[in-house]
C-alpha cells in the first residue's frame, strides 16, 4: 500500500496543471495549489500517507458528512421530510431546484441541504453550543482531540456568503426553518471550517467502511443499514453534478469540498483522504480525483468490481 500511494502522490506532483483554488472564499485563495497528499485507514487499523498528509485543510462540504451523521442520530429517518436524497444535477449552491420543489432542497450534501441539516441539529440550542457538539464528533470518530475550527476561513466565509444567506432566507421563507436564519448560517460556515488533515479524515471515516463500527476502538457509531445509507447518499451526491462522473471514473462512495479535500470509502476495506486545492470546472478537486481513480484501479477497490484488459 506504502509503495501505491507513493507513486500515486509523485505521479500527481508531476502534474502541470493542478486547478484552480476556490477564489470566492478569500482565505482559501492564498492556499499554495501545488500541494498534494493522500492518506489511506485500513480497517485493519493500519494507516498510510504520502505527500504533505500532516498539512490542515479546510474540509468545507466534506463536514456534511459528519453533520448528516448527527442529525440521523437525533432524528433519524424524520429529516427526510426537510431534505431529499436524489442528485441534484445542479450546481452545490443552485437556487433554481428550491423554487420548483417548494423550499426543500434535493439531498443533504448541496448548500441548501446541509444549511438545512444544521437548522435540524440546533434543536433551539445556541451555535456555540452546536459546533462544540460537532467538533466532539468528528474529534471522536477521528481520534484527535486537537481537531479546530479556523476561524480566520470561517470568518472568510462569513464575509462573503451572501449567495448561502440567499438560499437559507429562500427556504426560511417557505416556514421550514425552526431557529433563527443568522444562527443556522453561523453553525453551517464555522462547521465548513473546521481543518483537518488527511489522515485525521482518513480515520474519521473509517466507520462507513466498516458497517458503522470504528475498528480501531470497537465503538458503534452507527447502524450497518445507516453506514450503507450514507454511503449511497455519497456515491450519488457527494459530487454535486459531479457525482456521476466520480462514480464513473472512481466507483467509490465520496464527499468532497471546495478546500481540495475529498473522504472516500471502499466498504469494507478502507477509508481514504485525499487533498489538492486545486480545483477542476466544478469545484471538485482536481488531483484528488484522478489519484482516487488510481488508486481504485491498483487496488480493484471500486464498488462495481475490478477493471481488466
Amino acid at each position: 500500500m506504502q509503495s501505491i500511494i507513493d507513486e500515486i502522490a509523485r505521479d500527481m506532483m508531476a502534474i502541470e496543471n493542478k486547478g484552480e483554488v476556490a477564489s470566492y472564499i478569500p482565505q482559501l485563495a492564498k492556499v499554495d495549489p501545488n500541494q498534494f497528499a493522500i492518506s489511506v485507514a485500513l480497517t485493519n487499523g493500519e494507516v498510510y500517507q504520502a505527500g504533505c498528509a500532516d498539512t490542515l485543510f479546510s474540509i468545507q462540504s466534506i463536514s456534511k458528512v459528519f453533520t448528516l451523521t448527527l442529525a440521523l442520530g437525533k432524528l433519524g429517518d424524520n429529516i427526510w421530510h426537510r431534505v431529499g436524497r436524489e442528485p441534484s444535477g445542479d450546481p452545490f449552491n443552485s437556487i433554481v431546484q428550491l423554487e420548483h420543489e417548494h423550499g426543500k432542497p434535493r439531498n443533504p450534501f448541496i448548500n441548501a441541504g446541509a444549511i438545512t441539516i444544521a437548522d435540524l441539529i440546533m434543536q433551539g440550542h445556541a451555535p456555540k453550543e452546536v459546533l462544540a457538539e460537532i467538533l466532539h464528533f468528528i474529534r471522536y470518530v477521528a481520534d484527535d482531540d486537537s481537531i479546530a475550527i479556523d476561524e480566520k476561513v470561517a470568518h472568510s466565509e462569513l464575509k462573503t456568503g451572501a449567495r448561502n444567506a440567499s438560499l437559507a432566507h429562500f427556504m426560511a421563507s417557505f416556514g421550514h426553518f425552526e431557529n433563527p436564519v443568522e444562527k443556522v448560517l453561523g453553525t453551517y460556515f464555522h462547521h465548513c471550517s473546521i481543518a483537518m488533515n488527511t489522515t485525521n479524515l482518513a480515520k474519521a471515516g473509517l466507520f462507513l467502511a466498516n458497517n458503522g463500527v470504528n475498528p480501531v476502538t470497537g465503538y458503534t457509531v452507527v447502524s450497518a443499514q445507516r453506514a450503507k445509507r450514507i454511503n449511497a447518499l455519497m456515491l450519488m451526491c457527494g459530487h454535486y453534478d459531479g457525482s456521476g462522473e466520480f462514480a464513473f471514473r472512481v466507483g467509490l462512495p465520496g464527499k468532497s469540498g471546495v478546500g481540495g479535500g475529498i473522504l472516500a470509502v471502499a466498504p469494507g476495506k478502507a477509508s481514504i483522504g485525499v487533498w489538492s486545492p486545486g480545483l477542476d470546472k466544478i469545484g471538485n478537486s482536481k488531483l484528488g480525483t484522478m489519484a482516487l481513480e488510481l488508486l481504485a484501479n491498483k487496488t480493484g477497490w471500486s464498488i462495481f468490481g475490478k477493471e481488466s484488459c
